[in-house]
């Protein structure tokens, strides 16, 4: 019999937890899930916390309790019954997650070998049937969630159907940890995060910084090639901009503490919508004037916790690209269909071509008229089918104010990201009491659009680096050639053709560094440097480069026309 992905992972949950059990008989239990790559289970260890070395010893435990092949039995209890015996078993943290369970519904347990544990269920029908698993790591996790809570050991797997899949995926997971993108940060010199300037705020180096204006200059021109209008606005705002906009209402706790500027409150914006709708207000609009295609590149600051920051993915302060569509109800559907176009264009430029979209419908609790949840919803629909991409829906998966599309991308090793959003709102508009004169010359409320490409500068970069493995095409390598002399004899002739290519456009250097040949190669190639440029006696004579690419390796003798020609090409085609 075939069991899903999801039962087997959170059948070796529960096989993990019996492993446990053997082996720290005085350990507490809280909730062992599966999740989208594996599995995970919260534990109370007390003083025996085990470390990275144990989880050899648990997982040759659960290897063993695997092949006794033990079958999983539901075991449905009364209220009554599951609490003596959590109760008897000192399990407090479970007692808590009964007591979450509403009056009247079925309270089940699932029994495997000496462990039984509080659980809806369903399972594979014995151990043996969970295939292949491997424990990953552990680490702290509070108690639901909160940091005041305890904090409990969460120890991480993954379960697969067979043995083949367990290697894939553990030859991604190696071949992800080389290209983690903190890693390649530090030894690329791209970016830091430095405890004294504070977690999750991002300290751009020289290189990276060139890599990022890059981004912000394509990014720029391609806005205004598309008929957008930039836009700049404050870091800060009054609280009563905040609170017409709902975010102190519904998201304070994502916001920084304000700071009193002449007796009034000012927070540090969480998003840029409310500024672009207060440009839009700043006079009276005419139907003729839209649509309004306003895009910033605003950073912006939400706090979150200390345990979720993750480099450049999870930060505190970052810059959106943002842009905001104000139309009309007339305009609509080609906006849309505009906006997705140029988010593939985008994502295919930067090398990205495996991309998938997922359309999130209304909700039940939702706030507009049902007929613009049903206009949005369709040019949504007929946006995604004319782009030929294949899409998911997320029935009432939308938010309060508006459906949207999320496109995710996968980068070279398979691994999907969230990134560009097209968001419909139709709560803001009528927050901030925006209008244009339509051609009746009376008030109409407009359509408003939210849209990221990227999402965040800081989070896409990461992105890059991974995808990219830090080997970035020419067009975005912030050093795009080293030139390398053998000797001090040929520094001359290397600065000069330097500097031919510097007013070529082209990013250079000249390694003038004391050592070997092969160190300076290999120092070019751990900073993947796209084309090396080396000079000897020979080619300063014949007035030559012996050019290596990264991609190619050796191209051999080159002059500088030819050189230059090469290069272009590769930039002219994003290569």
């Amino acid at each position: 019999m075939a069991f899903s992905l999801e039962m087997i992972r959170h059948s070796a949950a529960h096989l993990l937890a019996s492993a446990v059990q053997e082996l720290y008989p005085d350990v507490k239990f809280d909730i062992g899930p599966a999740t989208e790559d594996g599995f995970y289970y919260d534990f109370d260890f007390g003083e025996s916390r085990p470390t990275t070395e144990d989880l050899e010893k648990i997982e040759k435990k659960m290897e063993e309790l695997a092949a006794k092949k033990t079958p999983f039995e539901r075991v449905e209890l009364t209220r009554e019954e599951a609490v003596k015996i959590l109760t008897e078993k000192k399990q407090n943290y479970k007692l808590e997650r009964l007591a979450d369970i509403p009056e009247g519904e079925t309270i089940s347990f699932y029994k495997n070998g000496d462990f039984m544990d509080l659980c809806r269920g369903p399972h594979v029908e014995k151990t043996s049937d969970i295939g292949a698993f491997k424990l990953l790591s552990l680490a702290g996790s509070y108690y639901r969630g909160k940091e005041s809570n305890p904090m409990l050991t969460r120890i991480y797997g993954t379960a697969f159907a067979d043995k083949k899949a367990l290697r894939e995926y553990i030859t991604k997971m190696e071949e992800a940890k080389k290209r983690d993108h903190r890693k390649l940060g530090k030894e690329l010199e791209l970016f830091s995060i430095s405890e004294t300037v504070g977690p999750g705020l991002v300290l751009w180096h020289p290189r990276g910084a060139l890599i990022r204006n890059i981004m912000e200059t394509f990014w720029r021109a391609e806005h205004i090639k598309n008929g957008y209008d930039l836009l700049y606005t404050p870091h800060i705002g009054r609280a009563n901009l905040w609170e017409t906009s709902g975010h102190l209402g519904f998201y304070k706790e994502s916001m920084y503490s304000p700071m009193e500027i002449d007796e009034i409150d000012y927070f540090a914006k969480p998003m840029n919508c409310p500024f672009h709708i207060e440009v839009y207000k700043s006079r009276i609009r005419s139907y003729r004037e839209l649509p309004c295609r306003w895009a910033e590149l605003g950073t912006v600051y939400r706090y979150e916790k200390s345990g979720v920051l993750h480099g450049l993915m999870r930060v505190r302060g970052f810059t959106q690209d943002d842009a905001h569509i104000i139309c009309t109800p007339e305009q609509i559907e080609s906006e849309i269909e505009e906006v997705l176009q140029f988010c593939l264009y985008i994502w295919k430029t930067f090398g990205f071509k495996e991309i998938k979209a997922y359309l999130s419908t209304r909700p039940e609790k939702s706030v507009g008229e049902q007929s613009r949840w049903d206009q949005a919803q369709k040019s949504l629909i007929n946006a995604i089918n004319k782009s030929g991409l294949e899409y998911e829906v997320d029935e009432g998966g939308g938010a309060f104010y508006g459906p949207k599309i999320d496109l995710k991308i996968k980068d070279a090793i398979g691994r999907e990201w969230q990134t560009s959003t097209i968001q419909f709102d139709f709560n803001l508009p009528e927050r901030f009491g925006i209008y244009y004169i339509g051609e009746d010359g009376q008030h109409h409320q407009p359509y408003m659009v939210h849209r990221a490409l990227f999402g965040s500068l800081e989070r896409f970069f990461g992105i890059l680096i991974e995808h990219y493995a830090g080997a970035f095409p020419l067009w975005l390598a912030p050093e795009q050639v080293r030139l390398i002399p053998i000797t001090e004899r040929q520094e001359e002739y290397c600065k000069n053709a330097a500097a031919e290519l510097k007013k070529a456009g082209f990013r250079v250097t000249v390694d003038l560094k004391s050592g070997s040949l092969g160190a300076k190669i290999k120092e070019a190639r751990t900073m993947r440097v796209p084309f090396m440029a080396i000079v000897g006696d020979k080619e300063m004579e014949e007035n030559v480069f012996s050019v290596r690419s990264r991609r190619e390796d050796q191209l051999g003798s080159m002059d500088l026309e030819s050189f230059v020609k090469k290069l272009q090409n590769e930039l002219d085609n994003k290569l």
